[in-house]
């Protein structure tokens, strides 16, 4: 039991990491605010929640894990608080999101 324990968590480490290593991509290559932010945020909540998911397995029923069930209901909460926040802040600061015709002018 132990082996397909530490198969499934390793397995959860490892695609959360993918997954935050896509959103860092994803910071430097798409091409507006908006875009970057959208892709970071969601990319940092699920990637986060894969991660602790599996170190929550590898700690088993510890103090670890009790932390860890808080780390994870902290980033759920601010995560998306804090993505909101910027794109109201960028709004209100006259930043345009790029429209489908301006994307082509980009090129």
């Amino acid at each position: 039991m132990n082996v397909v324990l530490d198969s499934v968590s390793w397995a959860l480490i490892l695609t959360g990491s993918l997954f935050a290593l896509t959103g860092a991509i994803g910071l430097l290559r798409l091409p507006d605010f908006f875009t970057r932010m959208h892709g970071a945020s969601i990319v940092d909540s699920f990637g986060v929640s894969m991660m602790l998911t599996g170190f929550l397995l590898q700690s088993g029923f510890t103090m670890a894990s009790v932390k860890l069930v808080l780390i994870f209901m902290f980033m759920i909460v601010t995560g998306p608080t804090a993505t909101h926040a910027l794109a109201k802040a960028a709004l209100h600061g006259r930043l345009e999101p790029l429209t489908p015709l301006q994307k082509g002018s980009r090129s």
